[in-house]
C-alpha cells in the first residue's frame, strides 16, 4: 500500500499557513489569529514523522521570519522546538482523542509564545499585552477543523493512489 503522502499537500498547507501569517487583520482581531503554519507542521509531524523533521521546520521557520518580518531566527527556533515537542510526545498524541490532542496542542502553542515573548524581550522589545495569550486558544480551537480537514485530503490521495 502506498502511504506517501503527495507533496501538493504538503507544501499547501504549509503555504496556507504561512498565507494566513501576513494577512493583514484590524489590530483588535491580529490576537486572535491561530498559527496555521504551526498547526501544519504539528499535523505532518504527527501523521508523516519520517518527512517532517527539524531541518523542515527550521526551513520554514525562515521563510515565516522573512515573510513577517519577525528577527531572523526567531520563527525558525520556534518552529524547531514545537516540531520536537510534538515529535517527543507523538506516542502519546496519536491516541488521544481530538479533544486532548486540542488542549495538548493548545499547550504547545502557549509554549511557543512563551518561546516568542522570551527572544523578543532579550531582543529588546517592551513586554507584550496579554492579548497575546488568545493566540493559543484560537489555535485550540482551530486544531480539531485542521485535523480533520488535512486527514480528510490525505485520505482522499490514498483511496485514488490504491484504486489504481
Amino acid at each position: 500500500m502506498n502511504r506517501d503522502v503527495p507533496l501538493w499537500l504538503r507544501i499547501g498547507s504549509m503555504a496556507v499557513g504561512l498565507m494566513f501569517l501576513i494577512i493583514p487583520l484590524p489590530s483588535p482581531l491580529d490576537g486572535l489569529r491561530p498559527h496555521l503554519l504551526a498547526l501544519a507542521l504539528a499535523y505532518w509531524t504527527l501523521e508523516s514523522p519520517g518527512r517532517t523533521g527539524l531541518a523542515l521546520a527550521w526551513c520554514v521557520g525562515l521563510l515565516a521570519d522573512v515573510a513577517t518580518g519577525t528577527l531572523l531566527g526567531e520563527q525558525a527556533l520556534r518552529m524547531a522546538v514545537l516540531v520536537y515537542l510534538v515529535q517527543r510526545f507523538r506516542p502519546q498524541l496519536r491516541f488521544f482523542p481530538l479533544w486532548q490532542q486540542s488542549a495538548a496542542m493548545g499547550l504547545i502553542l502557549l509554549n511557543d509564545v512563551a518561546l516568542a515573548t522570551t527572544i523578543r524581550l532579550v531582543a529588546g522589545a517592551e513586554v507584550p499585552s496579554w492579548s497575546v495569550l488568545l493566540s493559543p486558544l484560537m489555535g485550540m480551537a482551530a486544531w480539531p477543523w485542521w485535523f480533520l480537514l488535512l486527514d480528510a485530503l490525505r485520505l482522499r490521495h490514498r483511496e485514488r493512489v490504491g484504486g489504481r
